[in-house]
């Protein structure tokens, strides 16, 4: 199990056997006809690349050609598979270790437009008022038309304290804005704590990295000791936009005793892994709320479905994200990668939620947001559904302690949050339920 969990950032070699001992005629045909086929565009391709290099108004560089062949190959396929240039996957490694240079932004390409699923927490971009939906048309002056994820990536990273302009559409604003920001470290805390009143103790995981999951151990620790034990937990994964799938399986774990967490399916029998929950030596048996939207994505829809399956969580907030496939990196000799979607996931009860996405037990709007035009939030999220040539949803196959739990911070969030107020509410409510309960049994 503990190799099975070493996935995503996969080191793998991909090796095609071919056992033709025993095909059928048709299959032979058939291979022999894919064979040609294949031959017959490596020609066309090797014809395009002469034509280039023989006619175009300036000397090409093999290399650039090259990696722009592959790149486009690879966006063709999905939203999320993509060619990693050297410095690109430097870049990858760099960033699951939630550390660098930048200015804090999640995005992606939705209509071939280089657009902000949203800021993360306390970063340039943030301060400076950068919101999600923002379509980025510049960056430094230079377009971004046709730009790919990774190049817009590292042109907005760079040096602590070094300035970068991006130009901004805004629906319902007329004019474009411009935003001049200094880029700062960014260094994502996974894991942040709180404690709520005496007896709740609060939880958010901003992102999935490595030590995610021992840095949630930590907070737990702490909050059940200085509460001498929970009565009730919010876990709060809104705008958690995934990472790590191991980490994933371990923050399930760490509330589950036993039963499946999660499993993958794909074409290949190695893209076919079962996740298992183990009995722990000190269990966390209080009751839990999960608060999820529209940004909760990948690893943390994992952990919302696991718990809402096994009955462990009562899952609140709005429909997450829907990214239900995992991304293997497999490097390449020149020092470059390929991030391959090569499977999907699947809840316990075998739901995928690819561009579908995890439904709340209850419902609850967040109140308040800052929206242009008399917008939802709900109108403004992008999700899996709305990126170009994402999967269909599909049937299965066959801080090291946090940011501390003084009770002044929690009650700042209650107070200007309606989600975590309802959550707290309703794990009040079953403490009050559970002692009634016990009062008429006597």
């Amino acid at each position: 199990m503990l190799k099975n969990r070493k996935t995503i950032l996969l080191i793998a070699a991909i090796s095609l056997t071919l056992a033709f001992g025993g095909w059928s005629a048709v299959k032979a045909k058939t291979a022999s006809t894919d064979n040609q086929d294949a031959y017959q565009y490596l020609k066309l391709f090797s014809d395009v690349i002469s034509i280039v290099q023989d006619n175009y108004v300036e000397k090409t560089d093999q290399k650039k050609l090259m990696y722009g062949a592959i790149n486009g190959m690879l966006r063709e396929l999905d939203p999320h598979s993509s060619f990693l240039k050297p410095d690109d996957y430097k870049e990858l490694q760099i960033e699951t270790k939630g550390k660098f240079g930048g200015l804090g932004i999640e995005i992606t390409i939705r209509d071939n437009i280089l657009t902000v699923i949203s800021p993360l927490e306390g970063t340039p971009a943030d301060k400076a008022g950068i919101q999600a939906n923002d379509q980025i048309i510049k960056i430094d002056e230079q377009p971004t038309q046709d730009i790919s994820l990774m190049d817009a990536v590292q042109k907005m990273r760079g040096p602590k304290g070094s300035k970068v302009k991006l130009t901004i559409l805004r629906k319902g604003v007329q004019k474009p804005l411009e935003f001049e920001m200094l880029r700062d470290i960014i260094s994502i805390q996974s894991v942040k704590s709180f404690g709520m009143e005496p007896g709740f103790g609060y939880v958010r995981i901003s992102s999935f990295q490595s030590g995610t999951a021992t840095d949630l151990r930590k907070a737990l620790n702490q909050l059940e000791t200085e509460n001498s034990g929970l009565q009730g937990l919010i876990l709060d994964l809104r705008n958690d936009p995934g990472g790590l799938l191991d980490q994933a399986v371990e923050v399930s774990d760490e509330f589950l005793d036993g039963g499946l967490i999660v499993y993958t399916g794909g074409r290949l029998e190695n893209q076919k892994m079962r996740f298992e929950a183990h009995k722990k030596a000190k269990p966390h048996n209080y009751p839990m709320v999960v608060l999820v939207n529209s940004g909760s994505a990948s690893a943390s829809e994992i952990v919302a479905g696991a718990l809402q399956d096994h009955k462990r969580a009562i899952v609140m907030g709005e429909q997450t994200f829907g990214k239900g496939s995992v991304q293997t990196v497999i490097p390449l000799n020149d020092g470059s990668a390929l991030r391959l979607t090569t499977s999907l996931y699947y809840t316990p009860s075998g739901r995928s939620i690819q561009a579908k996405g995890i439904t709340p037990d209850i419902e609850v709007k967040r109140e308040n947001q800052k929206l242009e035009d008399n917008q939802s939030e709900e109108s403004i999220r992008i999700r899996e559904k709305d990126l170009p040539r994402h999967f269909d949803n599909q049937k299965p196959d066959s801080q090291s302690k946090g940011e501390g739990t003084s009770q002044s911070d929690g009650k700042k969030l209650v107070d200007g949050d309606n989600q975590v107020r309802r959550a707290l509410d309703l794990l009040k409510g079953y403490k009050i339920m559970i002692q009634t309960a016990q009062s008429q049994n006597k």
